[in-house]
C-alpha cells in the first residue's frame, strides 16, 4: 500500500527528471520571482540637491528599493544610460561615482545615452576597463567602425535565460561615435544569440517620438525600457511587447516582473518613484561620502565644471565682482538690509550638509561662480562664498568706480532670482512674496530691485 506522501514524493520526483530532460528547464527556481528594475537619465543625480523637502531620487534610495526586493525576489538591476549630466572633469567624477553606485548593486547593464556618447569611445572603454560596469550599446561604434560596449549581455536569474540589448538614437551621434539604425542592431544583436534566452529585454536611449514606433516595431523583444522622455511611461503592452521608460535625474524606476516560469503570461510592470519613504541606503552613503572626500580633495574651479558659462572676449571695463565690502560704502541700509536674509548665510546650510565642495551647490550659493573676480573655488574664494548683492546685480566694479555707471545687470537684478529659484529647487518659488523677504533700494516701494 502506498501513502499519500510516498505518492506525493513519487510525483516529485517524476517531476524533477521530467523537467530535467527538457532544455533549459530549472527546477526549483521558481520559488522566486524575477524582477527587472530599470534606471535612467540620472544626469548626475547621485542624491537630491537637499534644497527642499520632498525631492525624489538618489542611487542610495535606489538601492533600498533594490535591496527591499531581494528579500523576496530575484532582482536584475539595468540602465538605460544618461547618467552623466557633461563632459567636464567634474562631470566625470560624478560619473565614476555613479557607476560604482551601479556596481555596488551588481548592475547587469548600462547602456550608452546621449550623455555617455559625449564623452567618447576612448573614455567610455577607459571607464568600463576600470570599474567593472557592464557598458552596452549594439549600435554605438568608433569610426572605425568597431563597437564601443557589447551589443548583447546574457544573463540568467530566477530559472530565467535573459538576453539585453542596449540601442542608441541615430540623433546622438558624435563627430567620434557612430550610431547605425537602432532596430536593425537590435534584431541582429538577439539574432547572434539565438536559442540562448527565454526572454529579451531592449534597452533603448530613444526620445519618445522614436520609442514608441520603435517598440512596434520590435515584436522580437519582450520588454522595451527607454527614455529620454519627459516623463515616465507606465509599463504598458504595444502588441507583444511591455513598452516602459525611466527618466527625470533618476527620480523614477521602472519595476518589470517576469511571468512565472512555463506560464503564458507576459510581463508586467509599475513606475516607483523614489520619494522620501525610501530610506538611504548606507553603502551607497559611504560611497557619497567618498566622492564629496574627492570633491574636497581635488577643489574644482568653475571653470572645471562646466557650469560657468563662457564670456564674451569683448567684456565692458570693470565688468568683475567688487564684494559686499564695495556696496556698504554707498548703501548700508541695502547690505544690512541684505545681512539680515538667508542669502548672507547660504554658504553655512551647505557646510552643514557636507556639499560645500561640491560646484552644483556652490553655484547658487556664492556670489559671481565662474565671474571676473567672483567665486572660483573654496581654496580660491573665501571672500565670495554666501549669495551677495551682485549675484542679482552682476559684476559691479565699474559702478563702485564711478556711480554713474549703472550695476552690470541693473535692469534685469529681477530676472536673476530665478537663475537658483526654479522649479527644482525652489518648487514655492513666488518672486512678489519673496521680494518682501529682502526688500531694498530707492524702488523698494515699485516692487523691484
Amino acid at each position: 500500500m502506498i501513502t499519500i506522501s510516498a505518492y506525493q514524493s513519487a510525483l516529485a520526483l517524476l517531476a524533477v527528471l521530467a523537467c530535467a530532460a527538457t532544455a533549459g528547464c530549472r527546477p526549483n527556481d521558481d520559488r522566486k520571482a524575477l524582477i527587472v528594475v530599470a534606471s535612467g537619465d540620472t544626469a548626475g543625480w547621485i542624491v537630491p540637491c537637499g534644497c527642499t523637502s520632498n525631492q525624489s531620487g538618489g542611487l542610495p534610495r535606489r538601492a533600498t528599493y533594490i535591496e527591499g526586493l531581494r528579500q523576496q525576489s530575484e532582482v536584475v538591476p539595468i540602465d538605460v544610460g544618461g547618467a552623466a549630466h557633461g563632459t567636464s572633469s567634474y562631470d566625470l567624477a560624478k560619473f565614476e561615482a555613479i557607476l560604482r553606485g551601479e556596481a555596488m548593486m551588481n548592475i547587469a547593464a548600462h547602456n550608452i545615452g546621449a550623455a555617455e556618447a559625449r564623452l567618447g569611445p576612448v573614455e567610455l572603454r577607459r571607464l568600463a576597463a576600470k570599474l567593472g560596469v557592464p557598458m552596452l550599446s549594439a549600435n554605438a561604434s568608433d569610426r572605425s567602425g568597431q563597437l564601443v560596449a557589447e551589443p548583447v549581455r546574457l544573463v540568467s536569474a530566477a530559472g530565467r535565460r535573459l538576453a539585453l540589448v542596449g540601442v542608441l538614437s541615430e540623433r546622438y551621434a558624435t563627430a567620434e561615435l557612430r550610431v547605425s539604425p537602432p532596430r536593425q542592431a537590435a534584431i541582429e544583436a538577439l539574432r547572434s544569440v539565438a536559442g540562448k534566452f527565454d526572454a529579451a529585454i531592449v534597452l533603448a536611449y530613444l526620445p519618445e517620438d522614436e520609442l514608441r514606433p520603435f517598440a512596434d516595431a520590435l515584436p522580437e523583444a519582450d520588454v522595451v525600457v527607454g527614455g529620454p522622455t519627459d516623463q515616465p511611461i507606465s509599463p504598458k503592452q504595444t502588441g507583444p511587447t511591455l513598452l516602459a521608460s525611466a527618466t527625470s535625474k533618476g527620480k523614477f524606476l521602472a519595476r518589470l516582473d517576469a511571468p512565472a516560469l512555463r506560464s503564458a503570461d507576459r510581463w508586467k510592470g509599475a513606475i516607483v518613484e523614489l520619494n522620501e519613504q525610501f530610506s538611504d541606503d548606507a553603502r551607497q552613503m559611504t560611497g557619497v561620502d567618498a566622492f564629496h572626500a574627492e570633491l574636497a580633495r581635488r577643489d574644482f574651479t568653475a571653470a572645471e565644471t562646466g557650469f560657468a558659462e563662457p564670456l564674451p572676449a569683448d567684456l565692458p571695463k570693470g565688468f568683475a565682482v567688487a564684494g559686499d565690502k564695495a556696496c556698504r560704502k554707498c548703501h548700508e541700509d541695502d547690505c544690512r538690509q541684505l545681512r539680515k536674509s538667508k542669502h548672507a548665510t547660504a554658504w553655512k546650510t551647505l557646510e552643514a550638509k557636507g556639499a560645500h565642495f561640491d560646484p552644483d551647490c556652490q553655484r547658487c550659493h556664492t556670489t559671481g561662480y565662474g565671474l571676473p573676480g567672483g567665486f572660483a573655488s573654496v581654496r580660491q574664494s573665501a571672500a565670495t562664498v554666501n549669495v551677495g548683492c551682485e549675484s542679482c546685480h552682476g559684476p559691479s566694479q565699474a559702478h563702485v568706480a564711478d556711480s554713474k555707471v549703472h550695476t552690470s545687470y541693473f535692469a534685469q537684478a529681477k530676472d536673476h532670482c530665478t537663475g537658483c529659484h526654479d522649479r527644482e529647487n525652489s518648487p514655492k518659488f513666488d518672486y512678489d512674496k519673496y521680494w518682501e523677504k529682502i526688500r531694498h533700494g530707492q524702488k523698494a516701494s515699485e516692487g523691484a530691485p
